[in-house]
């Protein structure tokens, strides 16, 4: 017997029990509603996305072509029509998540309105969006489930054994759009406490996977831009030590944590950690400052700050702001050192914000990393502040110069130019391209391909695209042949809007509660039934 037949049965003598007084309730109808809201809490949707996330991670540890892949969206409805598409296209959400992008939350969601990504929007903001997320995918869970209702009821109705029986094995092996969301916490909004604080927030609304950040926290800067201020090692592991409280508190104890270092980008530290023996954790944070020895008192000023350094006294170099500034490059040293001390300290996966997408360059930091820790494995940011074209162009240029192949037809610093489109290097850069993420994953221990802030762009782009026709000479033909016809021809759900946002659901809902009273909205008056 069905899963859904089981239910309509366990229903059917509840309602028997109650002596009469429920005989009004359907127990296929009650079958439909729970089944169409498989997950009651965030912290359902926390356990069984963890879980999925573990798996994923050891079906990737066996096999590195088994990457997993997310979009950032910072709208529900977007995150709902990224996964309904994924279904539609795919087949499956297997290996696809989506990311929250605290970027984008600042960007677009702040009642401050539009904020640079330095940590100035409402903390709350953050696990609101993961919340409205998971509502618009539950949603989506509802939607095609009633479709699949209507196709059972046709089919008994119109006597189909054959459709009846696809219908309920449909309903049966139905795969939820609910899928991992990896959130980004920052730097924690604060010290640890205040990091443990909204990092249950997160949980509750219903994330599985948090992504924190070793910058300071009020001085925190998005990972592509200057002046970002690194944290000694000890208190960045005291919010990953928060973050991890929260997940057992909260009974998600397959919670992932994505560790973050900013360092490559990162010349600048807010505080000098006290070493209490030499080799220790602040012995080796210390050991990457820049500093000026001084070899007796005269050497010192008024204010100055003075270390002892391997048996000698330094000063560190403190700028005006009173920030102090490490030894010029060191990042990616710095970068394998915070890896591994996350990963050794509770951590589970590694972010490591670099200024290009070269699988070179990431894949010599874990090749690093791998030798304290050998399952290490990244989650990286495939971010839209890389000049893509222009970053793989110049890397097959690079690389054919490096061969001793002809390259005199091309200028380096002009290769993002439309003039190179169709040349053999340009055509070999989109190749790179389009392998990057498959190559990454085998060749850099990359677990997890994200794009941050994709749906703010493509959304500035669509509206552009828009707004030239309509607002032109085109008129209302804009909108017919660049979305109308495009939506219809391409099988896009959201072209039947009453729909997506819920009016056959609520149809049919009616008539379990009112039966033939019911007052319905898709009738044969009903626009929606233009698009058949």
């Amino acid at each position: 017997m069905t899963n859904y037949q089981n239910t309509i049965e366990t229903f059917a003598a509840l309602r028997k029990a109650q002596g009469g007084s429920w005989d009004h309730i359907n127990p296929e109808y009650a079958t439909r509603m729970k089944l169409q809201n498989r997950f009651r809490t965030g912290l359902d949707i926390a356990r069984y996305t963890a879980d999925i996330m573990r798996k994923d991670m050891a079906e990737y540890d066996a096999d590195s072509s088994q990457y997993t892949q997310s979009l950032g969206c910072w709208h529900g409805f977007i995150g709902q029509q990224k996964m309904i598409a994924i279904k539609k296209h795919h087949g499956t959400t297997s290996k696809r998540y989506l990311y929250l992008s605290g970027w984008m939350i600042a960007a677009l969601r702040s009642e401050f309105g539009p904020l640079p990504d330095q940590s100035m929007h409402e903390k709350t903001s953050v696990p609101d969006l993961i919340e409205e997320l998971y509502t618009f995918l539950r949603q989506a869970d509802a939607r095609e489930l009633n479709d699949l209702y209507r196709e059972l009821d046709a089919a008994r109705e119109s006597g189909d054994q054959a459709k009846e029986k696809a219908a309920l094995e449909a309903i049966d092996n139905f795969e939820t759009h609910v899928v991992p969301i990896i959130a980004d916490i920052d730097a924690g909004f604060g010290n640890e406490e205040a990091t443990y604080l909204l990092a249950k927030r997160m949980i509750e609304a219903g994330a599985c996977a948090i992504q924190i950040e070793n910058q300071v926290s009020d001085a925190k800067q998005c990972g592509h831009q200057d002046g970002k201020v690194t944290v000694p090692h000890e208190d960045f592991l005291a919010k990953i030590n928060a973050v991890r409280y929260a997940f057992l508190e909260l009974g998600v104890d397959n919670g992932v944590i994505v560790a973050r270092t900013d360092s490559l980008g990162a010349g600048l530290t807010q505080k000098i950690p006290v070493s209490r023996s030499t080799g220790d954790l602040a012995h080796k944070y210390n050991a990457f400052l820049e500093t000026e020895t001084v070899a007796s008192a005269e050497d010192v000023r008024e204010g100055d700050v003075v270390i002892k350094q391997d048996g000698k006294l330094v000063r560190p170099v403190r700028l005006p702001n009173g920030l102090y500034r490490f030894k010029a490059g060191t990042g990616e040293e710095r970068c394998v050192l915070d890896c591994v001390t996350s990963l050794q300290n509770g951590a589970d996966l590694l972010w490591i914000e670099t200024e290009k997408p070269h699988v070179g360059q990431i894949g010599g930091m874990v090749d690093a990393i791998r030798k304290q820790v050998p399952n290490a494995k990244l989650v990286y940011n495939n971010s839209p502040s890389f000049n893509w074209t222009l970053n793989f162009r110049q890397q097959v240029f690079d690389a054919w110069s490096e061969a001793g192949k002809d390259v005199s037809a091309y200028e380096r610093d002009q290769l993002m130019s439309v003039d190179y489109d169709t040349t053999d290097l340009a055509i070999e850069a989109d190749q790179w391209i389009q392998s990057f993420q498959a190559d990454a994953a085998r060749e850099a221990g990359i677990f997890h391909h994200l794009i941050t802030l994709p749906t703010y762009h493509t959304a500035a782009l669509s509206t552009d695209n828009l707004a030239k026709g309509y607002f032109g000479e085109e008129g209302m033909l804009a909108y017919v042949t660049g979305v109308q016809r495009k939506e219809i021809r391409q099988g896009i759900a959201c072209v039947k809007h009453q729909d997506m946002a819920g009016s056959n659901i609520g149809d049919d809902h009616k008539e379990y509660f009112a039966g033939e009273a019911a007052l319905k909205a898709g009738g044969k008056d009903n626009t929606m039934n233009q698009f058949g």
